[in-house]
């Protein structure tokens, strides 16, 4: 349910309505815009009457939320969230980039991808310390020896960090060491780890599922949203579909879709949507173009040799050429790079 407020009310106004409900056992959220006051009201409303709140003459309207989502929900939040992260805005004017390797693999090669990409424009460090593989005997990352090499990284460069998360019990340390937890397309589901990400206060990345519809992506988010934690990146990573030609299916769809649905900010990773390092750049072209927040591209100094992914990885050479078509790109839809 959503209430809102008559604009120039007295705060003590405003007070009694939230009363109201949170005596009723809803929880509120709160939006204000320039010219307006939103409550979103959360819990079981199917059976409160509205007409209890049309007596108060500071309420402008009501009206019920239909979607699942309610935090996540445009409705409830008219504007368009932006993110912080160590001073890097994600959302609003600006599209950010996070580059880096898929795998961290020894303090000489994430150094040097990280001081590339710094120099070439990317705002945040993508690096994976534990790697999710679809066969148990591929390369499963340096876990925590990946991590020390990622701060090292960051050390050096001044860059944000984001890497995935594999498992709950690893979010005391990636709280601590890390600045963006990613939750990678096999753990969206993972309503436990969810949950326990939205007791943090560190930014989210949410990526979509293999499967996952629009609105189950939304409800995941919701997860780590009604936990507390209201700092979530979506992520549209491609979708399994019935073409083989491509890693997945990259559906450009969705974010125009999701902007229309939710206030989350939203990126796009065209690296693992193909899986082709030539496609990358086209993808990456056509995702700003659409209305994408921001992309997370994978660069490998030598992804002939990379221990995982180097075909969708490019090289530090071409994602500068990338990065300077992106900003003319990102000029001619009215955002920045």
């Amino acid at each position: 349910m959503i209430i809102v407020m008559k604009p120039g009310i007295p705060a003590e106004e405003e007070l009694r309505v939230k009363s109201l409900m949170e005596g009723k056992g809803f929880q509120i959220h709160e939006s204000r815009g320039a010219n307006f006051t939103l409550f979103g009201v959360v819990g079981d409303t199917a059976a409160f009457d509205m007409n209890q709140l049309r007596v108060y003459d500071c309420i402008d309207k009501v009206m019920r939320v239909q979607e699942p989502y309610k935090r996540a929900n445009r409705m409830f939040h008219p504007e368009d969230s932006i993110v912080d992260v160590c001073g890097v805005k994600v959302g609003g004017k600006q599209i950010t980039v996070m580059a880096g390797p898929c795998s961290v693999e020894t303090r000489e090669q994430i150094i040097g991808v990280a001081e590339d990409v710094k120099q070439m424009g990317a705002a945040i460090l993508r690096g994976g310390a534990f790697k999710p593989r679809t066969s148990p005997y591929s390369f499963q990352g340096l876990q925590e020896i990946g991590l020390d090499l990622l701060k090292e990284a960051k050390a050096v460069t001044g860059l944000p960090i984001i890497t995935e998360i594999m498992s709950a019990d690893k979010i005391e340390r990636f709280v601590e060491d890390v600045d963006v937890i990613q939750v990678g397309a096999r753990n969206m589901q993972n309503f436990e780890l969810l949950k326990e990400l939205g007791k943090t206060d560190k930014p989210i990345l949410l990526k979509r599922g293999l499967s996952a519809t629009i609105e189950e992506w939304l409800m995941s988010a919701e997860y780590i949203m009604a936990g507390g934690n209201d700092s979530v990146i979506l992520c549209e990573r491609g979708i399994r579909t019935f073409e083989n030609y491509t890693r997945n299916t990259l559906d450009l769809s969705a974010i125009p879709a999701v902007k229309k649905l939710s206030h989350l900010p939203v990126v796009v990773d065209p690296s693992h949507a193909a899986g082709m390092w030539w496609m990358v750049e086209p993808l990456a072209k056509a995702a700003v173009a659409v209305g994408a927040d921001g992309l997370i591209i994978e660069v490998h100094n030598d992804p002939e040799h990379a221990l995982c992914d180097g075909a969708q990885s490019l090289k530090p050479e071409r994602f500068g050429r990338l990065m300077q078509d992106l900003k003319i790109i990102a000029g001619a839809v009215g955002r920045e790079l």
